[in-house]
């Protein structure tokens, strides 16, 4: 009698044991998956993905600049008292370019780099172009756009380095380039033919 009561504790005990997996699993299946390691962006840090999988998420969600429609934080507007009609606008103290068409809108904008010397607040226009050469710190250059050239002869013009660096205004070289990234230079280009008016504002 009593082995087949402690028989019948074992089975009991065994069908409690497997009572109590078979729920373990149930709820291994039923849980989330883990959450995954964001993914290293090209400048290191991790991304933030949206709704859609692109970088940044919502706009919504705060945190970074308004941006228009397109995602782009939106450009400052053309700076009053820079000329009139199809003409390029390069503001000295915002270190930026608009490129305004006929109508007085900006077909684009962009952030530029400017070297050691910038000229003197005016009006210009397009002297000569290059589509490609040598920087005065020797870097290969392209869709370069010269505007004016100085008494001390010092010429200044935009361009971009085909290996995308910039140039340093603390070099001590006596330099008027002012660079664009290349796909900027290329809207430069398309647009500042022989003649187009520049206007330079501090």
């Amino acid at each position: 009698m009593a082995r087949s009561s402690s028989g019948v504790f074992v089975a009991a005990l065994t069908a409690a044991a497997l009572a109590g997996v078979g729920f373990l699993a149930f709820q291994a299946e039923a849980a989330p998956d883990k959450p995954r390691a964001s993914q290293a962006s090209p400048s290191g840090k991790a991304e933030d993905k949206g709704k859609d999988g692109a970088p940044g998420g919502d706009a919504g969600q705060g945190g970074g600049s308004r941006k228009d429609e397109g995602g782009e934080k939106a450009a400052p507007p053309v700076p009053a008292g820079s000329g009139t009609g199809q003409r390029v606008v390069y503001a000295l103290g915002q270190k930026r370019v608009w490129l305004v068409g006929a109508d007085g809108k900006a077909t684009h904008s962009f952030e530029v780099a400017p070297s050691a010397v910038n000229p003197q607040p005016g009006p210009y226009k397009v002297t000569s172009r290059d589509a490609t050469g040598t920087g005065s710190d020797g870097k290969a250059i392209e869709h370069v756009v010269r505007f004016h050239k100085d008494a001390a002869g010092v010429v200044f013009g935009f361009s971009a380095a085909v290996d995308g660096s910039l140039p340093d205004p603390a070099s001590g070289k006596k330099t008027g380039a002012v660079r664009e990234s290349p796909a900027d230079g290329r809207a430069m280009w398309d647009f500042a033919v022989n003649g187009t008016k520049v206007f330079v504002v501090a």
